[in-house]
């Protein structure tokens, strides 16, 4: 995997973020999921890498990054703070302004980076959410059950820690083949590698705080942005899975493109066969639509 791409740890204020570096030409940032780490680019990012600098990260808490310890109010996982990581990061590496991509958590970071740091964000593309405040607004019995992390890894310590702790090879085979994905699309190496970065106790413990975070200060923070107008002002694409809850929950209102043009004025997107991992499942046209868009 990542043929041609070489690996680092770069150290920002208060923790290390471990990157993938490949390609030349304009920065790209790419951003991982739940429970995934850098490794679910290790497709995409060799397409992207002919055209763009693409940098894969682990983001705080996850793969190789740090884990730097948590506090009461869940503030060291929030988006906010993971989004700053990245600036920094990509500021050590020489990018003052660069793209983003993110997919699932990372792409909430990714939102995130693109409120808070707007002049650094070029152009943003967000793979299967919506802003999280508008999840958890119109969360109903059929988000509690399909989508188990947002609820259970919320839920106070010790519990879902010592639970994924007991079977992360169960949580990893669980959402692989979930959410309409193929598991056949993830080679043994990759799976490995995701039930590796799943069982170290310490990122566990950290995952649980990014989703404790998103439960109490991400909606905050996004109420915040509302309240006073703030909006994403570079170019937005966004992706979600074809058939998928994104892609049929939201109908009556528009559908995703319409909950996102709430946040931001220049929108597009479409959906994309391949179930809520589509980058892997369909890496061919991810990698297409994110190259349209990015060039």
């Amino acid at each position: 995997m990542f043929e041609g791409f070489e690996s680092a740890t770069v150290e920002t204020e208060d923790t290390a973020i471990f990157i993938r570096r490949g390609g030349s030409g304009a920065p790209l940032l790419l951003l991982h999921g739940f429970p995934e780490t850098h490794v679910m680019w290790h497709r995409v990012a060799l397409e992207l890498a002919e055209n763009f600098t693409v940098v894969c990260a682990d983001l705080r808490g996850y793969g190789a990054s740090g884990k730097p310890k948590s506090q009461p109010d869940h503030s060291p996982y929030s988006k906010r703070t993971m989004a700053l990581d990245m600036v920094r990061m990509m500021q050590k590496l020489g990018f003052d302004r660069f793209g983003v991509a993110g997919h699932d958590r990372g792409a909430r970071v990714a939102y995130r980076l693109a409120l808070d740091h707007g002049k650094q964000v070029e152009r943003l593309a967000v793979l299967d959410i919506i802003p999280t405040s508008d999840a958890f607004a119109r969360a109903d019995a059929r988000f509690a059950l399909g989508f188990w992390p947002w609820s259970l890894l919320a839920q106070p310590s010790p519990l879902p820690e010592s639970l994924i702790a007991g079977a992360p090879q169960a949580v990893i085979d669980d959402a692989l083949s979930g959410w309409g994905s193929d598991a056949a699309a993830f080679p043994d190496d990759v799976r490995a590698a995701y039930v590796a970065a799943l069982s170290d106790r310490e990122s566990i413990h950290a995952i649980c705080e990014e989703y404790r975070a998103a439960a109490t200060l991400d909606i905050e923070q996004d109420k915040e942005d509302r309240v006073a107008g703030r909006r994403i002002q570079c170019p937005l694409l966004v992706l979600w899975s074809a058939g998928s809850a994104l892609d049929t929950w939201y109908q009556d209102i528009g559908g995703p493109l319409t909950v996102w043009r709430n946040w931001a004025d220049e929108v597009k997107g479409c959906p994309i066969a391949g179930g809520h991992f589509f980058p892997e499942q369909n890496s061919a046209e991810t990698a297409e639509e994110l190259l349209q868009f990015f060039c």
